[in-house]
C-alpha cells in the first residue's frame, strides 16, 4: 500500500508539471499536489522517475521548446519565455547543452535532437505489475526523441545486394566498401544510410536491404560503377533517435530503439506508417549521437 501511494503522489506531481510547465514550479507546488513533505515529494520522484523534480522539469520543457522550433512559428525568444526561461541566453545555454546544437541551429533544421518523452508513473507501473515490462531489459527514464520530417523529390544512389535483409547480410554480399564510395559523393543531401527498400523499389533477385545516399532531383554527376540511380517521391519520415551509447554496445543500442519503435503508435499524432512509399533508413551508428533510425509515415486525413 505505502508503494501505491508513492505512486499516486508522483502521478500527481507529473500531472501538476504537465498542467503549470509554462508557469513559475516551485518544490512547495509539487509537494502540496502530492501531500507529502517537500523533502519527501524530492525523493519519491527521484527513485521512481530517476530524475529530480527539477531535472524532470528542465528536460520536458526544453523538449516542449525543441517541438515548437521544429514547426518554425515561433522566435527563439518567444520560445525561452514561454517555457519559463529568464534570459534568450540561458535557454540557448541551456538547450545547447541538453542537446549539443543551438536552438538557432535547430530551428533550422540542422538536424533531429535528442528530446524527453517521460512516461505517466502510473501507467509503467500499471504495466510492471500486469508483467509487461521485462525488467531484466528495462532502463528506467530512457530517452528516445520522435520528430517528423519532410524529404523532398530526389533521387537514391545505391548498390544492391541478393538476398540481405541487414547489413552484416548485406557486408558478406557485396563487401564493406561501399560505405566509403558513397560517402566521397560530394552532391549527397544527407550522410549514407542503410535501407529497406519498399517492394516496388526491389528488382526481382535482388535484396531489400542495401546502402545508399540521396541526391538532388537534378544530380548530373557520375554514378559509380556497380550502382544504380533511381527517383523518390516526397515523403514524410518519422525519426527515431535514442540516448548516446558506448561504441562497443551499438547492437544493444539498436535492439533498444527497435523495441520502442515496434510498440510506437504514430497515430497518436495524426501519422500511420508508409512503408510502401519510401525506404526505411539506418544511420551510421555513432555512439556519442544515438542510433538514428526513420520511418516512412503518412499523414492522416481527419
Amino acid at each position: 500500500m505505502e508503494r501505491l501511494e508513492a505512486i499516486k503522489a508522483v502521478q500527481r506531481m507529473q500531472d501538476y508539471i504537465e498542467e503549470h510547465l509554462n508557469s513559475s514550479i516551485t518544490l512547495r507546488d509539487l509537494a502540496r499536489a502530492a501531500g507529502y513533505s517537500q523533502w519527501h515529494s524530492s525523493r519519491i520522484f527521484k527513485e521512481l522517475t530517476g530524475k529530480t523534480p527539477f531535472e524532470y522539469i528542465r528536460e520536458l520543457r526544453l523538449s516542449r521548446a525543441a517541438l515548437e522550433l521544429r514547426d518554425g512559428h515561433k522566435k527563439v525568444a518567444d520560445v525561452a519565455f514561454d517555457f519559463v526561461f529568464d534570459s534568450h541566453e540561458g535557454f540557448t545555454r541551456a538547450f545547447s547543452r541538453q542537446f549539443g546544437v543551438s536552438p538557432k541551429k535547430f530551428s533550422k533544421g540542422k538536424g533531429p535532437v535528442q528530446a524527453f518523452i517521460p512516461e505517466r508513473i502510473r501507467d509503467y507501473y500499471t504495466k510492471l505489475q500486469k508483467g509487461e515490462i521485462d525488467m531484466s531489459k528495462e532502463k528506467r527514464a530512457n530517452t528516445v526523441f520522435v520528430q517528423v520530417v519532410e524529404r523532398p523529390a530526389r533521387k537514391l544512389i545505391i548498390k544492391r545486394g541478393v538476398k540481405a535483409t541487414h547489413y552484416f547480410e548485406y557486408c558478406e554480399e557485396v563487401g564493406c566498401e561501399v560505405w566509403d564510395i558513397l560517402t566521397g559523393i560530394k552532391e549527397a543531401m544527407y550522410e549514407p544510410a542503410g535501407m529497406w527498400l519498399p517492394e516496388k523499389l526491389i528488382k526481382p533477385g535482388t535484396s531489400a536491404y542495401v546502402q545508399g545516399v540521396e541526391v538532388p532531383v537534378d544530380y548530373s554527376g557520375e554514378i559509380p560503377e556497380g550502382f544504380e540511380i533511381i527517383d523518390l517521391e516526397p515523403c514524410k519520415m518519422m525519426v527515431f533517435q535514442g540516448e548516446p551509447y558506448d561504441d562497443e554496445r551499438f547492437e544493444e543500442a539498436i535492439e533498444e530503439l527497435w523495441e520502442t519503435m515496434k510498440d510506437y503508435n504514430p497515430k497518436i499524432y495524426g501519422y500511420e506508417w508508409a512503408d510502401d512509399e519510401a525506404p526505411r533508413f539506418q544511420l551510421e551508428p555513432q555512439g556519442y549521437r544515438g542510433y538514428i533510425e526513420a520511418r516512412p509515415v503518412r499523414q492522416i486525413s481527419r
